[in-house]
């Protein structure tokens, strides 16, 4: 098997919570487009300070190294760097609970 699935989380900047949210829409939907993750749904969902988080599943760690040079999945990578930071899942408040809640993203 070589499927990776991850967690990222999506700190917004100031002032661009909704154009992460539009954002979030399209991702998975882009990536499927490039081959690069498996039909998997991912499950999107959002901390207390407004931290998105996302779990979902690349085909493999060649896609992860293809998404490296795909113009596509780097325009929407810019795209990105412009509304949020990433950071690590262990820096979200939620992620520290034994049992962490999340709310669902709408």
């Amino acid at each position: 098997m070589e499927e990776k699935i991850v967690i990222v989380a999506y700190k917004p900047k100031a002032g661009q919570q909704e154009a992460l949210r539009k954002l979030m829409r399209e991702h998975l939907a882009i990536l499927k487009s490039q081959h690069l993750v498996t039909d998997r749904d991912s499950i999107i969902m959002e901390s207390g300070d407004g931290t998105i988080i996302e779990v979902f599943e690349w085909k493999s760690r060649s896609a992860i190294e293809q998404a490296h040079s795909n113009p596509i999945v780097l325009k929407m990578w810019g795209a990105y760097a412009e509304v949020c930071d990433y950071i690590p899942i262990g820096q979200v408040e939620e992620a520290a609970n034994l049992f962490s809640e999340f709310n669902p993203f709408i």
